[in-house]
């Protein structure tokens, strides 16, 4: 399937039996994927970057955990497919990941609109993320999600840079009240060029 058109389709779903034998192999697998498509910014946020490998990997669980049999598919196609890349973008997970409820809670209020604040740049050039379309990012007491998802649209000549350009890919946010950044690694750059078509 071209990497333009990537979506998961009821024929990817395994069986529940089958998945459930093949369970702990299947997330073995995806380790080594995973590991270079993760990108920690500052002392709390990490990015998941998606892919069909990651979002396949998602639904199977989702149907492995809820049982929710054949009626349950079309809703989690819904759900993940719009986290595929298609060719031209780089799709994440933002979590902000704090133990301690308390002070999750603390940090969460402070971070409202935090979606709206990631970009990525690559030497002089930047590209602002876009949130993707869900509701309830932000409470009505401003306390914003511990999750999100956010997408990265790039041009022709920025798809080129990020896989070719010697200069150094950085992924930040730059909210208020969260300011931090990280370079990406050679690896994570490697494993992500084969988000574009």
């Amino acid at each position: 399937m071209p990497a333009t058109d990537r979506r998961i389709t009821a024929a990817d779903i395994v069986a529940p039996e089958i998945y459930a034998q093949e369970r702990a192999e299947r997330r073995r697998a995806l380790i080594p994927i995973k590991r270079n498509r993760r990108v920690e910014v500052g002392p709390y946020a990490t990015f998941y970057f998606e892919n069909f490998d990651t979002m396949l990997a998602q639904v199977h669980e989702m149907l492995h955990v809820e049982k929710g049999g054949p009626d349950q598919i079309p809703g989690e196609l819904e759900a993940y497919n719009p986290l595929i890349p298609q060719g031209r973008e780089l799709i994440a997970t933002m979590m902000i990941e704090i133990d301690e409820a308390p002070r999750r809670a603390a940090v969460l209020h402070k971070l409202a609109g935090v979606e709206n604040s990631v970009y990525l740049t690559i030497g002089a050039t930047r590209i602002n993320a876009t949130p993707t379309d869900y509701a309830d990012r932000t409470s009505d007491d401003g306390k914003t999600s511990s999750v999100h998802w956010v997408r990265f649209s790039f041009t022709p000549e920025q798809i080129a840079a990020f896989r070719h350009s010697s200069e150094q890919a950085v992924l930040g946010i730059a909210h208020p009240s969260y300011g931090h950044m990280a370079v990406m690694s050679p690896d994570v750059r490697a494993e992500l060029a084969n988000d574009f078509a």
